[in-house]
């Protein structure tokens, strides 16, 4: 299947006008800036298709148990309801189609990258009621039910055994497999060969979320440089959220330089480098020298 084309110019910036007000909206909503990155993505995916997605959500909510009880039932019920009867899971090659990282897809197909299986998880137990969270281990982000890490103790009850009852953490790209402390750690050691740190198991907010996914979407265009097109409204996007890095300024100035707009990626690397003066005299500098080379290039 060939990879999605963005929708018209009109569309796609009433789209970003739309992003931009839900990311600083008082409590954004995750399936809303996934479907609206997914839309940016796709010019197939309409308003009807955006609302379908919702509906879909929660009919998938609906035909949850009332109120499972315990984080362990609620992560059985899931895994029951998700993994088993729809089927939702992940495999390696759902990491080679930019179709992995877009709600709308994920859905129709039942495949997807750990985040944004995740995402599906994440949405239809907060529909249902259930205490519910996003856990971005490095490389492979994940679902826990129950208290934050925090709350309930940030170590598994031995190494190598289960988390605290309170609190159970699921991975939707194996079907939403319950993980034990060891499945954790290796999962973790396996991303950045270090050990599992507390600080892992903090709950990641809806704007945390979206950049990752974003993240992931110019992971895979930039190893497809014919697709710098993705790498240009994944960044423009990012810059969008009211909390991202500042390094994102550069990364997109370089890029349009790439692309051939010298001009455009000039002005912006000497606005960049405006900004990163107050605190690296010769970064400036180095950027500033980036901006001239970009401007010959015009001659």
């Amino acid at each position: 299947m060939r990879s999605p084309r963005p929708p018209l110019p009109e569309r796609s910036a009433d789209l970003r006008r739309r992003f931009a007000e839900e990311a600083r909206s008082g409590r954004p909503d995750l399936a809303t800036l996934c479907l609206l990155v997914g839309a940016v993505a796709d010019g197939t995916l309409d308003e009807a298709g955006i609302d379908a997605a919702q509906i879909e959500l929660d009919e998938l909510a609906g035909r949850l148990p009332h109120r499972p009880g315990t984080p362990r039932a609620w992560a059985s019920a899931l895994r029951e309801l998700l993994g088993e009867r729809c089927g939702f899971h992940g495999t390696p090659g759902d990491y080679r189609r930019l179709e992995s990282s877009l709600l709308h897809e994920v859905l129709r197909r039942r495949r997807g990258l750990p985040i944004l299986l995740s995402v599906v998880w994440l949405e239809v137990a907060r529909r249902a009621g259930a205490p519910v969270y996003g856990v971005g281990l490095p490389g492979h982000f994940v679902v826990g039910l129950g208290e934050t890490g925090t709350a309930a103790g940030a170590e598994p009850d031995a190494r190598g055994g289960a988390f605290p009852e309170r609190r159970v953490l699921v991975d939707p790209f194996d079907g939403g497999r319950v993980l034990t402390g060891a499945d954790a750690e290796l999962l973790v050691a396996g991303a950045t060969g270090a050990p599992l740190d507390p600080s892992m198991l903090v709950p990641a907010g809806p704007l945390d979320v979206v950049l990752r996914v974003l993240n992931n979407v110019r992971a895979w265009a930039e190893a497809r440089p014919e697709r710098s097109d993705v790498s240009l409204w994944a960044l423009d996007l990012s810059l969008l959220l009211p909390s991202r890095p500042a390094e994102l300024r550069y990364e997109r100035a370089r890029l349009l330089v790439r692309r051939g707009d010298f001009l455009d990626g000039a002005d912006e690397l000497e606005a960049y480098a405006e900004v990163v003066a107050a605190v690296d005299g010769p970064a400036a500098d180095r950027i500033r020298g980036e901006a001239r080379a970009a401007r010959s290039l015009l001659n």
